[in-house]
């Protein structure tokens, strides 16, 4: 008799990368870079952050991102929410220090606040949700885009000190590893954008092979340093109940704000998606960039961020996708399926109307009947 393990429940989560990430983590605890080893890791670490940006910015496409702007209303609500919203309840969070958060994961939680939006979680989700999917999709190429420029920037101002301030030695490593690799893609996307189209799968391993070569390095500091020893527990317990409050919070602003806007159904749910969300694939590298030697607890609450999102956002968009409004909203319609005609898309036709025999043709037409009598048999 075989005997089967219980699995997590499918509307749960627990995404493998998260796991990665998990792993990478306990290897840097275990076996820090040290020495020669550690300045290895450092210069490997900063060429892997350049390319990152430099795929990210072969890949957006800006000319879609502007045919987007028809819809500018959404947009700018999905902005206001990730570089408005979330940056003052990041600012709220000075109120947890000393009492619940350590000065160190409190500078983290604000960072995180500062990231911009994920794109293909937010499409995901917005779809199984049965919301407007190419809003969704122009929504997080919008944020994308904006915190290469907006994330550094809040960083500076916000942080202070915490994040290694607005000196000219971090001003102009922002420039070199971020704002130059991701211009020279978008330069030469029109060379290089077959290319990355056409090798998806293998460039998508070197991303995240990349993200997890700066989490190494910069936990592997934060081990030499010493730093993990002010993670107590309970200060890690405090930054979830935080963490908690701050995705609930966005998730109801997001919704209700929304629908105060006098959004509809499907709109609602592309912006609920897309500005309660937090990438850490953006924003892993830039921790690195802006913090340094400090990274390690940093990027902390972002990951732990991530895995949340997750599990709630799954169970959100399937309730939505069962929710009776959706049934009653007229808004509801191809949008939620992208640019395909899915079933369920397009309204019903209309029965054709019954065509009775007709009798012998009139010797004067009726123009009311022209239409049944053109029909085919």
């Amino acid at each position: 008799m075989t005997r089967r393990f219980p699995r997590p429940p499918s509307w749960l989560p627990v995404d493998a990368y998260i796991l990665a990430l998990a792993a990478t983590v306990a290897l840097a605890a275990l076996l820090p870079a040290r020495g020669a080893a550690a300045d290895v890791a450092g210069g490997a670490s900063t060429g892997a952050v350049a390319l990152l940006f430099f795929l990210y910015g072969a890949r957006l496409s800006t000319a879609e991102a502007l045919d987007g702007l028809k819809h500018w209303r959404l947009h700018l609500t999905v902005l206001a929410c990730t570089f408005v919203a979330f940056p003052l309840l990041g600012l709220a969070s000075h109120g947890l220090v000393p009492y619940v958060l350590t000065p160190e994961l409190q500078a983290g939680f604000l960072f995180l606040c500062l990231v911009p939006s994920t794109i293909q979680s937010s499409i995901a989700f917005t779809s199984i949700a049965r919301g407007n999917v190419p809003a969704a999709i122009c929504a997080g190429s919008f944020s994308s885009l904006a915190g290469i420029f907006v994330t550094p920037l809040l960083a500076a101002l916000l942080l202070g000190s915490t994040g290694g301030g607005f000196s000219a030695d971090s001003l102009l490593r922002i420039v070199l590893q971020l704002l130059v690799p991701f211009l020279a893609g978008q330069l030469l996307r029109r060379w290089v954008g077959g290319f990355l189209t056409r090798h998806r799968k293998v460039l998508g391993l070197v991303d995240r092979g990349s993200i997890l070569l700066v989490v190494y390095t910069a936990f592997s500091q934060g081990m030499v340093a010493g730093v993990w020893h002010q993670v107590t527990p309970a200060r890690l317990g405090g930054l979830l109940a935080a963490e908690v409050v701050l995705l609930a919070l966005m998730l109801a602003l997001s919704w209700y704000g929304a629908r105060r806007l006098g959004f509809d159904r499907a709109d609602r749910i592309a912006i609920q998606f897309a500005g309660s969300k937090k990438s850490l694939a953006a924003g892993l590298p830039m921790a690195s960039v802006i913090f340094g030697a400090h990274a390690s607890l940093a990027v902390l609450p972002l990951m732990l961020f991530h895995q949340m999102q997750l599990m709630v956002c799954a169970v959100i968009a399937k309730r939505r996708s069962r929710d009776p409004e959706q049934q009653q909203d007229p808004a509801v319609s191809e949008r939620s399926r992208g640019s395909d005609h899915a079933e369920g898309s397009m309204p019903e036709a209309p029965e054709a109307p019954e065509v009775p025999e007709a009798p012998e043709v009139p010797e004067v037409p009726d123009t009311t009947d022209a239409a049944p009598a053109t029909m085919p048999r």
